[in-house]
């Protein structure tokens, strides 16, 4: 059980004190770095996805220049959500969102069955990688960048792409391109110092005032709820009111930013829990970190919003908020 941070004679003003000293530290960091950030696209963050298809996606990520591990996971998260069994309306199946035509021409089997099968996470992942190569190879004589070029092909079509002389006037497909180039970011290895959010020090300013208030399973803190919040409620609401939309549940906001390492935290970032410390999917409680390895959280029913140590055997990893990654993130993911 989490207790509540009053120990050693730290009371509320204390509290308060410390978390404005944070508040302004975290300004002052903002200001001074200009938001250079520290993501490189060498590899997938650790535990950016889940643990059985991260080697296959470092393996096939690098299967020509047009892709890297970060942007083929991007791809994937973006088609079905880590979901090896998803269908989608219009007949595309399995964890890369194939049409059987299409799998028909470019499946790839990667499990060693001899066969490549649709439902195979890792056919799936290894044929993306083979039809992102292909395209990019179809587009190669197109202005522009090449990587953005083969997602638009692989949404829209390469006539399309040759077309256009780029990526085509589709919002549908414009749209793509810019959510997984985003989301690239948030699932790549951080190479240096990962760049603090300019919005952070308000999400914390919104959470502390949240300080105290019972915790209410699916509170988003409305009227209807009486300003109550559970944990992803809460966050979602602190970066809401510096402008920055987070998806509702907690592992939806696991891949809003890069993920810094637990001595890089910074006042502002998610923390999470998980069940499986391997699997992002099993993400079950999210808070706020304010420094000094406490964070702000909605607990559990039956508790306040109130201060934590995040040093759990729960504890997953941490993201950066930006306003780039929230906004690639799929609204439609239920988990």
């Amino acid at each position: 059980m989490r207790r509540i941070w009053v120990a050693g004679g730290i009371g509320v003003g204390a509290v308060a004190s410390f978390v404005a000293l944070l508040l302004f530290a975290t300004y002052m960091i903002a200001a001074n770095m200009g938001g250079a950030p520290g993501v490189g696209n060498l590899g997938l963050a650790k535990g950016a996805a889940p643990a059985e298809y991260q080697p296959v996606i470092e393996k096939w990520g690098n299967l020509c220049p047009a892709i890297s591990p970060p942007l083929l996971a991007a791809q994937l998260y973006t088609e079905s959500n880590w979901d090896p069994k998803a269908q989608s309306r219009a007949g595309a199946l399995g964890l890369a969102q194939f049409i059987p035509e299409t799998w028909a021409q470019y499946g790839v089997s990667a499990s060693g069955s001899g066969k490549p099968d649709i439902w195979n996470p890792a056919d799936a992942i290894a044929s993306a990688a083979t039809y992102d190569c292909a395209l990019a190879k179809d587009v190669k004589g197109v202005p522009g960048d090449a990587t953005d070029n083969m997602l638009a092909a692989y949404n829209a079509g390469a006539y399309r792409v040759i077309s256009a002389g780029g990526v085509p006037a589709i919002s549908e497909t414009q749209g793509y391109v810019k959510s997984i180039r985003s989301l690239e970011k948030s699932f790549a290895r951080p190479v240096g110092r990962v760049a603090p959010s300019q919005q952070a020090a308000g999400a914390i300013y919104f959470a502390q005032e949240q300080l105290g208030k019972p915790y209410l399973w699916g509170g988003e803190g409305g009227k209807e709820d009486n300003g109550r919040f559970d944990c992803s409620g809460l966050t979602k609401a602190s970066y809401a009111s510096v402008g920055i939309e987070l998806p509702r549940v907690a592992n939806d906001q696991w891949n809003a930013g890069p993920h810094p390492k637990r001595d890089e935290l910074m006042p502002g970032d998610l923390v999470f829990f998980a069940n499986d410390l391997n699997d992002p999917r099993s993400i079950h409680h999210v808070g706020l970190y304010v420094g000094g390895g406490y964070m702000i959280n909605a607990p559990h029913p039956g508790a306040v919003i109130r201060f934590d140590k995040i040093d759990t055997p729960d504890y997953i990893g941490a993201t950066r908020v930006t306003d780039a990654g929230a906004k690639a993130l799929p609204r439609a993911n239920t988990v």
